[in-house]
């Protein structure tokens, strides 16, 4: 049972919008202080927070990046880089409701591994809307968008990927069912492809090309994540294997023609850490799901997700983003030798860094005084937004929040057709040491509403630092948290606020798992509200699912 709430309200409301003046973030990586990065080198991971199931491709001389998503809107960031380094957001693919549909989702379903490709001037990202509409992809000229509205595509799987040869035919390769849908154990699945005609968005002639994984007889799991692509003469099929956990691997076959069988190669695994000491000095675990693209020099390089675990397996930041070169060897790639850590520190190649773009990764500060008439591209929605409730005009200078009966948590009955689009604005957790800021103009006047900042794992797994009223008189801060071993969201601990009526900021900070609660008035002292909580109900490993923490602003109603 929540306690009863409050009210916040701008001047051009007086029906009561939750108002934010200001929201800042600040991180520190401490592995980063551990190393020494020179001019020609790069600091891993390249894309830092949740940023998983990475796919690169190149046009002319420059390369972009897309992310998966889950039931976040917008769906798909799409990244642009000169050097596969210094990485750029310069939009999202799935950008209008009329393209993403997240109605009613987990929040670890919706947008799973999006897969880029360039041909002829066309950019294609192609993806799988799990517990949604399932596969299709959508068009560009420009990778900043306008994107296309979606192409459904009529098959059963999940990852797919496009492959354009140079004879002019088009490829769908995916994750799908083992022969005659009936798996053999546990994660059983198959590798398919599927002729492709572009004309009528046709697919036909679906066979499979890879059973289980790279040896059938040792029982290998979730083959997924395909990609085909050419070199020398060859075909070759990068896919991961293992599971997304610290099994998880990246395999690679070949073959002369796509009508002949895919040959795994002998140095399978080329990546993972599954192998190492988990007790290692700032280990890197789950290396896999990996995407190569070539360089106009012929170098190849790779991207691929992994997990940076602080304690005892636990990561609240989710999947990140990782760089290494690729190595070839008797015709074969390699992206990291067995048994060998991930460096934290790579030669670049000799390509130039672009300082003037905002870091994505090491110790940083990022802002917003929300100055601009539209949210800026690190923010997203918990699932699609079907009515305006946020706005940055009606109050230059503050960000309004509609408070509405629609909670962050999972509702009693557990239906998807309780999970709703909440009054959520949120951008990821980069960084396991981070403080997460935001100063709220409180009224005492206004209606029952509650506000503040919450860190969202899940419907199930979040913190909520807000402001309510108390007794109907007297404002009161309040932590509320929840995780799935609980009956649900609990005030863990709250203070009065009394004669209050201006701004209140309020402030989220974690080392680790070690989480504090702050708040202060008229830029005083800051108070503690609640220290040393336990934040690993935020780590995917106590949560589950296959998304990271998102940090927010958050309004709701009783």
């Amino acid at each position: 049972m929540l306690a009863p709430s409050i009210a916040f309200s701008a001047e051009t409301e007086p029906g009561g919008w939750a108002e934010f003046a200001s929201f800042r973030y600040e991180g520190r990586d401490p592995r980063r202080e551990t190393v020494t990065v020179g001019d020609g080198e790069y600091y891993n991971p390249v894309l830092a927070g949740f940023y998983p199931d990475p796919s690169v491709c190149r046009a002319g001389d420059n390369y972009y990046l897309v992310n998966s998503t889950f039931a976040y809107f917008p769906g798909v960031p799409i990244f642009k880089s000169a050097n596969l380094v210094d990485w750029e957001q310069i939009g999202h693919v799935l950008d209008r409701p009329s393209q993403l549909d997240l109605d009613g989702l987990p929040v670890s379903s919706g947008v799973f591994a999006p897969t880029i490709t360039f041909h002829e001037g066309v950019f294609y990202m192609i993806t799988t809307n799990v517990r949604g509409v399932g596969n299709f992809y959508v068009t560009a000229t420009d990778p900043a968008g306008p994107w296309s509205d979606p192409h459904r595509l009529s098959f059963d799987g999940i990852d797919p990927s496009f492959f354009f040869d140079s004879d002019g035919r088009t490829y769908i390769v995916h994750n799908g069912p083992p022969p005659g849908n009936q798996p053999l154990y546990e994660g059983h699945r198959a590798i398919w492809i599927w002729d492709f005609e572009p004309a009528t968005r046709t697919v036909e002639n679906g066979r499979i090309i890879v059973n289980g994984g790279v040896d059938l007889a040792e029982k290998p799991v979730w083959i997924e994540g395909p990609h085909i692509f050419r070199r020398d003469g060859w075909y070759y099929l990068s896919c991961a294997e293992g599971g997304t956990g610290p099994n998880h691997s990246q395999v690679v076959f070949r073959t002369r023609s796509l009508d002949e069988p895919f040959l795994p190669s002998p140095h399978n695994p080329i990546l993972t850490q599954r192998d190492l000491d988990p007790d290692r000095p700032f280990p890197v675990t789950a290396l896999g799901h990996a995407d190569l693209v070539e360089t106009p020099d012929g170098d190849w390089w790779s991207v691929f997700l992994g997990i940076r675990p602080y304690e005892n397996g636990l990561s609240n930041l989710g999947r990140e983003t990782f760089l290494l070169p690729v190595e070839w060897r008797d015709g074969w790639p390699t992206i990291l030798a067995p048994g060998q850590p991930l460096p934290m520190v790579v030669d670049r190649g000799g390509t130039p860094s672009t300082p003037d773009i905002e870091p994505t990764t090491g110790s940083f500060s990022w802002s917003d005084e929300f100055d601009a008439e539209e949210l800026g591209l690190p923010w997203v929605f918990l699932r699609t937004p079907r009515e305006r409730w946020w706005s940055l005009v009606d109050k230059p200078g503050s960000l309004l929040l509609k408070p509405r009966p629609i909670s962050i948590a999972s509702q009693p009955d557990r239906s998807l057709e309780r999970n709703g689009n909440p009054s959520f604005v949120g951008r990821r957790l980069q960084h396991e040491d981070f403080s997460a800021t935001t100063r709220l103009m409180a009224n005492p006047n206004s209606a029952d509403s509650d506000a503040g900042v919450a860190a969202l794992q899940n419907d199930a797994n979040y913190f909520f630092l807000g402001v309510r009223l108390s007794g109907g008189a007297a404002l009161e801060v309040f932590l509320e948290q929840s995780s799935q071993h609980s009956d649900g969201p609990v005030i863990v601990a709250r203070a009065p606020l009394d004669g209050v009526n201006g701004p209140i900021d309020l402030r989220i900070e974690g080392a680790g798992r070690d989480y504090r609660f702050r708040y202060r008035l008229d830029d005083g002292e800051w108070n503690t509200l609640a220290d040393g909580v336990d934040g690993g109900l935020l780590s995917t490993q106590q949560a589950g699912g296959f998304v990271g923490t998102v940090l927010g602003l958050y309004a709701r109603t009783p």
